[in-house]
């Protein structure tokens, strides 16, 4: 058995900068989206906390959805920009585990999160009486326990399988964060069996909210087409259709990521797809999802009613 068989890396070379056309405009348009996400994820989590009027089981959800978005480009932007900054593209190895962890947690409990949020608006419709019940203050918080719980085993799942592989195959990943998948190519095992296992728990992961989004979003418009209100029925579509979009943009970078063999993984598909789950509808959601609401912008007109009387007390 040779050297390269015995022998793994500790330390990893992120480059997928590198590999872009024009690295410096792809990162300041990527800054550019981060504090757009910042912003205005950290708006919407404050109004939720300080409002009495978004006190309801529909914002709890968005909060959650929030804090995973802020999570997601906090985990990935600022190491990407201080790598570019420095020249320095190394992560050691149980740092890049690490990133892994991190980005499947909140990717997992992202696709549940959406999955709650659309089962909340379908009890709040279709079953209006009953809301108070099924969506009551225990419930939420047993739904937002088990949406941590269940990303939180699935990605030490994966992020276990990954440490004890020997690493002897070249240490660079043509990524700018660690990818799941690419860190798996570098291996010089077998991964066979784990990839057919993780394929199934991922098709099924991504499956069943799906399913849930999609008849939960088509039992919402059928009940609005029985009302026989134009007006209302327009603005839910309108409302579905921007959800759908979002969710679809979504999955679709994940599946493309999480269900592709680790033989066919192309690093610069794998680089754009990450985008589109993690900054994108971190950018994306805040105004989709909540500042589209009346009782988000009252709530916003409120802060800033409030911001302008502080401002004439003090010049006063």
């Amino acid at each position: 058995m040779g050297k390269e068989n015995t022998t793994s890396w500790t330390e990893f070379l992120l480059v997928g900068l590198q590999h872009q056309k024009s690295p410096s405009i792809f990162l300041s348009v990527v800054l550019f989206l981060f504090f757009v996400a910042l912003a205005g994820n950290s708006l919407l989590l404050f109004l939720i906390r300080t409002d009495p009027g978004l006190q309801t089981p529909m914002y709890f959800f968005l909060s959650q959805l929030a804090f995973m978005d802020l999570c997601q480009v906090l985990s990935i932007v600022p190491q990407m920009t201080v790598n570019f900054a420095t020249r320095r593209y190394g992560i050691s190895f149980y740092g890049c585990v690490v990133q892994i962890f991190v980005t499947l947690v909140l990717g997992g409990a992202e696709c549940l999160i959406l999955a709650t949020m659309s089962y909340d608006r379908y009890v709040a419709i279709c079953r209006p009486l009953q809301y108070p019940v099924l969506m009551r203050r225990k419930i939420c918080y047993v739904l937002s326990v088990g949406v941590w719980f269940w990303s939180s085993v699935q990605a030490l799942t994966c992020s276990l399988y990954v440490l004890p592989l020997p690493y002897c195959k070249s240490n660079v990943i043509n990524h700018y964060v660690c990818d799941y998948p690419a860190l798996v190519q570098l291996s010089c095992s077998d991964t066979s069996a784990f990839e057919k296992t993780t394929y199934l728990g991922d098709f099924l992961a991504f499956l069943i909210p799906l399913l849930v989004i999609l008849a939960s979003y088509v039992a919402i418009l059928l009940q609005v087409s029985r009302t026989h209100a134009s007006e209302r029925g327009h603005k839910a579509l309108g409302t579905c259709l921007s959800h759908l979009c979002v969710v679809g943009l979504f999955y679709i970078g994940a599946i493309s990521t999480y269900m592709t063999p680790v033989s066919s993984y192309s690093a610069e598909k794998s680089m754009i797809n990450t985008l589109f789950t993690t900054v994108v509808p971190a950018v994306m959601n805040p105004f989709i999802y909540s500042l589209r609401n009346r009782d988000v912008l009252m709530a916003l007109r409120k802060l800033s009613a409030k911001y302008n009387s502080a401002n004439k007390l003090i010049g006063k």
